[in-house]
This record gives C-alpha cells, structure tokens and sequence, in this order.
C-alpha cells in the first residue's frame, strides 16, 4: 500500500474509533470498500453478514470525503464534488438509528421523509449551506413529484456519495422487491463523473447479487456483466452467535402452548415473527394472558404505537415483540437474544434475513422455528398478489390519459385490481416508463411498452423453488446454517456444529397440559367484529354508478360478527376448508353452528352488545355455497326460534365478490343486482327490531353492505350482519 493510501486507512480508523469506541479496527472488506470509494471513486457492492459493520463504511466514507482541513485532504481528489452523502433507506426505523450512529461520530444527518414535510425547506436550506453531511431518504420519496422535480435534480448534482442500504430491493429476483428502488436507475444516471456509489445488502444469492451489480453500473449487458468499476465484496455469511433449530408441532394451540411455557428459556429480549397480522395480534394477545410482557409490531399500526414498542424492545421492557416482516429491516438491537418463527417465511433468504437481527453483539442467540402446516396457503395468497396478468395492465394504460392527471382512486372503478396492487404496478409502469406519477395522479406518456412475461414467469418459478427450499430447510438432516447459506450462494458455507441437526436438540417439545388447554381454549374463542361501510368508495360515477360520499345512515348496517378470519390461528384452518377455494358445498357442521350459537351470546352480552335482539334472519342468495348459507340461516333460526323471513336475491356474478377486486369494481358489479322479493320487504318492512342478515364470507364487506342497503330500503329497522368468516 502506498504511503497516501497508509495515512487515508490512518485517517479512517480515527473516524471508526468515534464511532463505535477505541478498541474498534476495520475489516480487511471494510478497507477495501471505504478505499474504493474515497481514494478510486468507485461503485461498490457490499453483501455481507449483519453485524458486519456496513453503515460504518459508508460513515467513515462521509468523513473522509467531507473533510475539508489537515493534511489529509491532501491525498484526496478534490475535483470531484464533496456533497452530502444521500442514503436510501427503506424504513424510519432505520433512519433513526442511523441519525443517532451519525451523531456519535461527529457527522451532522437529516432525513427527508413523509413525517417531517414541515421540516423539508429548512433541510433543503441547510444542504444548499453545506451544513448537512448526510441526507437519509426513503426509496418512495424518489418518485413523489415534488421531489422528484424540485429536489432531485440538485440534490444528485451535488451529492458526494450516494448509499443504498438493503439493495436486494432493487432486484425483483430478491425477497422483498420494491419498485421504488427503481427509480435509482434515475439518480445513478443524474450523478456527475466518478460520483462513489456504495449498495449494501446482507440477503442476496448470486443472482440477485448480480442483477444489484449490473444496475449499479450504467452500461450493464447480459454477456458482460456488471462494468469493471463495480466492485462487489462478498464475505462469509457466517453469523458464529446463532443456534439454529426447528420445533415441528402439531397444531397452533401447541405452539402458543410452547411459547408460553419456553419464552423464559430463551436468553433477554428477542423477535417472535408471525406470517400475518392476526397472528402477531392473537399471539401477543395470548402471551400476555398467561404473564408476558410482550408487545404486536404490524404495518397496520400507528406509526406512534410502533415507535413505542420498539424503544420498549430496545430498554428491554418487554420480552418480546410479536411481529411481522414490518418489522424485517430497519430495527438494530445488537444484544437481541432470540428470534422465534410462528410460521416460516417464503424463502431461505428472508428467513436469513430476518434471523440476523440476533445475536449480533452477545456470545450467542437463539433462533427457532416452528413451522405451520397452513403456511403454504398463506405464501400462496401473497404470491397471488404479484405484478397482474397483461389484460389488466392494458385496461390501466387504456385508462390514462396524456393530458390530464388521474389519482390512484379514480382509476379503481375502472380495473379490477385493489388499491396496493394497483400502485405497486404504476410504480412499475413509471419505472418503465409507460407512466408518470405528477401532481393529481398518473399520465400516460404514450412511450411504447412491452408485458415482459418470460421475466415475469421466471420470477414466479423463482418464488415457487424459494418456497419448496424452505420446506426442505425444516426437514433436512443436514445443519441448518449451512443450508442458509448455501441458499444464498455462501461459497464458504461449512457446518456450523451449533445448530439442532450439528449438536442435538436444543429446547424439548412437550407443551405442559396447563399451557395447551388455555391456548386451545383462547384460540377457540369464536368472534370477530364486522365494521360497518360508511363511505362509497371514490369515483364510482364515472362508471355509471350514482353513489358517492357517505352512505346514508338510514341505508347503513350496524356492526357485525363473524366466527374468526381466515388467517386466524384458531379458527382460519377450520373456516378454510369451508368457505376457502375449491372448499365443497354442504349443510354447516355441528361444530360450525356451536361457534356461530357462542358468538351471538357474546354479541348479546358482551362489552359492545346489539342495540336489540334480532327479530328475524335473512340470507344472502349464494351460487357457491347455497347449502351452506341456507342450512347456517335454517340452523339460526330454529336454535334463536326467529322467523326465516326468506333471501336476498343476488343476479350478480361471483367474481364480483372475489378475492381480486377492488372496493370500486365490486360496489360496480354488484349494483342493481341484488333484490329484496315483494314478501320479503312486506315481511321486514312489519318487524319491530333488526334484521340478522346471514352469509358465508366477507371479503371486501361490500355484498353485506349492499345487501344490507336494499333491506333498509325495503323497510327494516336494522340490519345485524353475521357470517362464518372475515377474509382477512
């Protein structure tokens, strides 16, 4: 090394002493990467291990590169531009740590992001001013208009490093693609000359780690490659503090029951994953009840409430967080203590990924899973949310104008496709440049665009090999850490002698009676609340349909019930096999109909009770499952002795309350289909108290409602709502 080289590592090695403490020394890695980045102004890939120390490069990095006195700026190329270093960062999580590791080593860090809009001029202002060392921003806030036009252009002209933390997401071959790290490819291009780029990841195989590598270089082609001035560094994927093992239990009571009686077993605070977010609220509902202090981390809560629960997390206040992969990136507790599985996640590289939030600064760690057999179903319907089928792209283009903006929900009455969905294709699509997100909504830009199937089917088989590597994780014979990293291409992947498979069995089986019973009896509780519409979905007029704003009160339902959700731990598996896809026909079972009899004794008794008993029952007309709705409503009637008043007759197609659709497309599909019989309105037009209208399953809750509508019209009183299952 030369002797410029030798004083800038000097130089660099004070930096990290700031950072993380005096004892602290770089890696080899970490060298070479802050080298090819200070002194060569290269683009780097860094796919290594959590705990690694990652965001120390790029701090280090900024300090060197913003340095403007000592000797040292000397050794240093100062034509080309010494801006802020910007980081795309995919979560605020992540960018508050991130903030406060930048204060510990004297490096000044603001964020741009959806929770400070008050704040951005004067970030802007202080950038302009050359008081900011580093800019953290989410990948969304590339493509948001205002940034996009305003921001963007000034901010990649004079940014001096550009980091792109958790970079699998660029790559749709990754785990968790996010189309908005796509819009990258636009910074990249915006840089001036031998701007040093620097893209972090510690869950990419091969392929992904490629296809990172080749849209970080601006000239990437198939038979070449990733461009010479990419330097990727990949390091062992080793994690030497894990214990990996599997738990396979036959039922979810027995892992509730497991959790309940082992959680103390498991060393200081740790992450219990869950595949949905009734399962984080149920299993963290139920540790509680047996003594834990545990806390639900989902992407449904407010932000304020998640916030909390991870300082809690971080003091160790609590046990455990029970969470979903909201909580996957972003979150550093270096002395976490374990990480449980209540179900496997899709892939051996997000279960990697996940898992690395253990053990990263404490001797070792526990890491368990313990494996659903409804986890299949579950991976089944997140793929069926994937990029659409080419009809459905068209309609949306066919449907975007030139000249004039259309917002995300105006557009829903005209595809078939629900709200997420929808977006996450635009974002494609202006990715792709087929579309362009401005003030207002989406234009079209009329630039020719190709449905790229081939790519798209691959991706699919991708997912579908993931998903049977997991499988085999659970059951292989082999050891477990090597079987990870193997999956994600560690070419130094050895047997760890640590895990279940290498040293024996690490927590027993047996669930105490004690345990088992409640957890049986907690997820046998049937009831869910079934929340009233209030507001027709936006834009319904444009397709012909005269409703807009808020549903009548007169025309509304009250609150209803239904046994348990299909994701439910308890009650999902039993409610699946008979409303579920391809689930047959036939009268409701005896165990169905002792649930449904329980939640109306709650309904009636409970802390928010019906404003009245029901007076008589309604059903709604089913092509699918006429037997079961019509014995359900039969078996009500008889056990409550309430008059079978008759059905509400639906003309509409099934599709129209299917699984895909959006609020708009199904309120339009079923509008003027649905009819209450002359004795039907004569008969509840007489009654003096509420309807309980019967069906099988809510998914949108739009059938009810409507249904629900066309018997206020016709005369009820009241419309009590009650179905077997809640889709989600």
């Amino acid at each position: 090394m030369s002797q410029e080289r030798t004083a800038v590592r000097q130089r660099a090695e004070a930096v990290l002493r700031r950072l993380a403490g005096a004892q602290a020394r770089l890696r080899e890695d970490q060298w070479r990467a802050i080298e090819a980045l200070v002194v060569d102004r290269r683009r780097v890939l860094c796919v290594q291990r959590t705990g690694w120390g990652k965001s120390a490069v790029y701090f280090v990095a900024t300090a060197l590169l913003r340095e403007r006195d000592g000797e040292e700026t000397q050794l240093l190329d100062r034509t080309a531009p010494v801006g802020p270093t910007v980081i795309v960062s995919p979560l605020l999580a992540l960018m508050r740590n991130q903030v406060d590791a930048a204060a510990r080593a004297g490096i000044r860090a603001r964020t741009v992001n959806s929770a400070n809009l008050d704040e951005w001029d004067d970030i802007t202002a202080e950038i302009h001013a050359g008081a900011v060392d580093v800019l953290l921003i989410s990948p969304e806030r590339l493509n948001n208009p205002d940034f996009r036009d305003g921001v963007l252009p000034k901010l990649a002209a004079t940014t001096g490093l550009l980091v792109v933390d958790e970079a699998h997401c660029v790559s749709d071959w990754g785990h968790d693609f996010r189309p908005d790290y796509r819009r990258l490819r636009t910074f990249l291009g915006n840089l001036p000359d031998r701007t040093p780029v620097l893209a972090t990841t510690a869950t990419a195989n091969a392929r992904v780690t490629r296809d990172v590598a080749e849209q970080l270089g601006t000239e990437p082609t198939a038979a070449t490659g990733p461009r010479p001035d990419v330097l990727v560094l990949r390091g062992s994927l080793d994690r030497e503090s894990l214990r990996l093992g599997v738990l396979d239990l036959p039922s979810p009571a027995h892992r509730l029951g497991w959790l309940a009686d082992h959680l103390d077993q498991l060393p200081g605070s740790g992450i219990v994953y869950t595949l949905t977010v009734a399962s984080a609220i149920e299993t963290a509902e139920f540790l509680r009840s047996r003594g834990w202090a545990v806390a639900a981390y989902t992407g449904q809560a407010e932000d304020a409430d998640r916030r909390a629960a991870e300082q809690d997390l971080l003091d160790n206040k609590i046990k455990a967080l029970v969470a979903t992969s909201a909580l996957g990136m972003g979150f550093d507790k270096p002395d976490l203590g374990f990480v449980v599985h209540l179900g496997a996640p899709p892939s051996p590289i997000a279960y990697y990924q996940q898992v690395g939030r253990a053990g990263r600064a404490v001797e070792h760690a526990e890491v368990l899973l313990l494996p659903g057999v409804e986890d299949a179903a579950i991976w089944r319907y997140f793929a069926s949310l994937a990029f659409p089928p080419e009809e459905q792209v068209r309609a949306v283009l066919a449907a975007l104008h030139t000249d004039r903006p259309i917002s995300t929900q105006a557009l829903e009455p005209l595809v078939d496709l629900r709200r997420a969905r929808l977006e996450m294709m635009l974002k494609v699509l202006d990715v792709d440049g087929a579309v362009r997100r401005v003030r207002g909504g989406w234009l079209a830009t009329g630039e020719p665009w190709s449905y790229d199937e081939a790519r798209l089917r691959r991706v699919a088989a991708a997912r579908a090999a993931e998903q049977q590597a997991m499988i085999e994780y659970a059951s292989t014979t082999g050891c477990r850490l090597r079987y990870l990293r193997e999956c994600l291409d560690d070419a130094e992947a050895v047997d760890c002698g640590r895990c279940d498979r290498c040293a024996g069995a690490l927590f027993p089986a047996e669930v105490s009676t004690v345990s088992l019973t409640a957890a049986q009896t907690f997820l046998g509780r049937p009831g869910v609340l079934l929340a009233p519409k209030k507001l027709w979905p936006t834009g319904l007029e444009s397709v012909g349909v005269p409703l807009k704003g808020r549903i009548a009160p007169a025309e509304q339902a009250l609150s209803g019930r239904a046994v348990g959700r299909l994701s439910d731990l308890g009650w999902g598996g039993r409610l699946r096999g008979l409303v579920g896809p391809g689930a047959p026909d036939g009268p409701v079972p005896d165990d169905v109909t002792a649930a449904v009899v329980e939640v109306l004794k709650a309904w009636a008794h409970g802390d928010d009770p019906w404003p009245s008993r029901p007076v008589g029952v309604v059903s709604v007309s089913s092509r699918s499952r006429p037997s079961l709705v019509g014995s359900l409503a039969d078996r009500i009637a008889g056990i409550g002795r309430l008059p079978l008043l008759g059905q509400v007759i639906s003309a509409g197609s099934v599709a129209a309350d299917g699984p895909r659709g959006n609020s708009a497309q199904r309120v339009r599909a079923l509008h003027g289909t649905l009819t209450v019989p002359d004795h039907l309105a004569t008969a509840v037009a007489d009654l003096d108290g509420p309807v309980l209208l019967v069906d099988d399953l809510v998914d949108s809750g739009w059938t009810m409602t409507m249904a629900a509508r066309e018997l206020r019209r016709a005369g009820a009183p009241a419309v009590l709502p009650l179905a077997l299952a809640l889709a989600a």
